[in-house]
């Protein structure tokens, strides 16, 4: 059969009968399947510019070492808004106050801090190192009965606290039967220390524990600096975190 050829010829090779029989296997594969894109996840680092509107938190710490109160301003950067990879992250921090006593090294530390923050990867560390600088003069308690070593303690312990609100820092909570242990000793102690008192002297006993939230003769528990720790059945045990030293 005559095939009439009405295109010019541009050029032609020689087709022998074994390439025929090997053509089938010698056809290049169907290109894979195009991978869909995948999103582009920003993270925190220090090139990352500043926007013009940031998403902030004021928080207020009133210290007996200070005159006036300090507010400290932290502010962070919504990193891939709107995706399932959006995160929060801090980005920049100012403390605030009347008493001008401290002034340079408040602006220093806020700056450290700040520079910090925008540098990127963990930034959790500065909480640890933040809340272990104790203040040669002493110390204070704060309400509830914390104790804080020093101002800068405080401040580290607002950050955390922060970290912990944008999901930077996840605290454990204590399960169901740790609470009820606690629950148990609290009451057994609270039943020890007022078996026979009357009614007036209860509701006294009462008002002073609601101070701080535990029995007026607790002391400071090493692990969660709380001022939660009595002694039961002969061991330091603490109504607040239920940390014993008798394991």
């Amino acid at each position: 059969m005559a095939i009439k050829i009405e295109k010019k010829i541009k050029g032609y090779n020689v087709v022998k009968p074994e390439d025929k029989a090997a053509a089938p296997v010698a056809t290049p594969a169907a290109p894979a399947a195009k991978e869909a894109p995948k999103a582009e996840v920003i993270q925190m680092h220090e090139s990352l510019e500043r926007p013009e509107t940031l998403v902030g938190s004021t928080y207020k710490i009133k210290s007996p070492l200070f005159e006036h109160a300090l507010y400290v301003t932290v502010n962070d950067i919504v990193l891939n808004a709107g995706t399932q990879y959006e995160q929060r992250r801090p980005f920049e921090i100012f403390i605030n106050s009347k008493n001008m006593d401290h002034f340079q090294w408040i602006v220093a530390l806020t700056r450290i801090i700040s520079a910090v923050f925008r540098k990127g990867g963990d930034v959790t560390f500065l909480v640890e190192e933040m809340k272990a600088v104790f203040d040669p003069r002493g110390g204070y308690f704060k309400a509830g009965g914390v104790y804080m070593p020093s101002i800068v303690a405080e401040i580290g312990a607002v950050i955390e606290q922060h970290m912990k609100m944008i999901g930077l820092i996840h605290d454990p909570e204590l399960d169901e039967s740790t609470r009820k242990l606690i629950a148990e000793k609290r009451a057994a102690y609270e039943a020890a220390a007022n078996p026979k008192k009357s009614a007036p002297a209860a509701e006294a006993s009462t008002e002073s524990t609601s101070a701080t939230g535990f029995p007026p003769g607790a002391t400071l528990c090493a692990k969660c600096n709380t001022q939660a720790l009595v002694l039961m059945d002969g061991c330091q045990t603490c109504l607040n975190c239920g940390y014993s030293k008798c394991g």
